[in-house]
């Protein structure tokens, strides 16, 4: 009984890694402050003067480059959509897909720290 439920974990292992969807949206958390753009997205500062006051005001640092360069991939993989504020900004908000994945990860971490 064990086996099965080790080559059941296998098989889920192998879904995130290579299902395209998945395994997209896997490659885009590796990178650097997609987590933080995520989160930032769920609290409805997807304008970079909101993202970059939000992360000041909490001692983090986030580059308005790597700022563009996440959201861009976040709407690229349907987490988020955009608005045109004016022809050089954008404004981004999340989609429902975009809020299931972020809760997901409020809980991911909730959990984690209830562990400690």
């Amino acid at each position: 009984m064990a086996r099965s439920g080790a080559e059941g974990e296998e098989e889920k292992v192998k879904r995130i890694l290579t299902d395209p969807k998945l395994s997209a949206i896997k490659a885009m958390l590796e990178k650097d402050h997609a987590i933080d753009c995520l989160l930032l997205l769920y609290l409805g500062k997807g304008k970079w003067k909101d993202a970059k006051d939000f992360m000041r005001a909490n001692g983090l640092t986030l580059s308005d480059g790597t700022f563009r360069a996440r959201m861009m991939e976040i709407e690229d993989l349907g987490l988020s959509k955009s608005e045109r504020i004016d022809p050089l900004k954008k404004k981004y908000r999340k989609t429902e897909l975009g809020d299931k994945v972020a809760r997901l990860l409020l809980e991911f971490f909730e959990k984690l720290e209830t562990q400690q």
